[in-house]
């Protein structure tokens, strides 16, 4: 009986959790606090920082449209359909518009000429018209001049 003796006088009273909790709990409270102030701007500027950083709107570029001629190409036989109507718009730089715009009974034949060239699988196929759209762009800006036609816009591509 006296080891037990000994050995609860040695022992270091145990103290309280009391001291740690609230320590902890103050800690997350001011973290979440200090977080809260520098987010919403009230510390370190925040958010006059954010509003310097948008970019400011950029003006829209000078161009202008031209409308091709609706075209009508037969396709050939053993296809399901038997016309495909075509119409688009070419974006020129608004200085060129006269000058593509004379040439559109040259753009309108080589464009006869590729779309009667291009299978009708191909038409048929959805994910081709990127493609297809790609060439005939291609064509066009050989025809007018490099850096004349900046984009083709297909207005109707129908198969019937």
């Amino acid at each position: 009986m006296a080891a037990t003796e000994m050995d609860a006088a040695e022992a270091p009273p145990k103290g309280s959790k009391k001291p740690l909790m609230l320590g902890a709990v103050l800690a997350l409270a001011l973290g979440g606090g200090g977080f809260y102030a520098v987010q919403s701007g009230m510390i370190l500027g925040h958010a006059e920082a954010e509003a310097e950083a948008k970019p400011a709107v950029s003006a829209l570029p000078d161009v202008t449209f031209v409308p091709l001629d609706p075209l009508v190409i037969s396709l050939g036989r053993g296809a399901n359909n038997r016309h495909l109507r075509f119409q688009a718009q070419l974006e020129v730089e608004s200085g060129h518009q006269e000058e593509v715009a004379k040439m559109l009974p040259r753009v309108t034949d080589v464009l006869n000429g590729y779309l009667r060239a291009v299978s009708v699988d191909e038409l048929e196929d959805p994910a081709s018209l990127v493609r297809l759209r790609a060439q005939m762009l291609r064509r066009i800006q050989i025809v007018t001049g490099e850096g004349r036609a900046r984009d083709l816009l297909i207005m109707e591509f129908v198969l019937n």
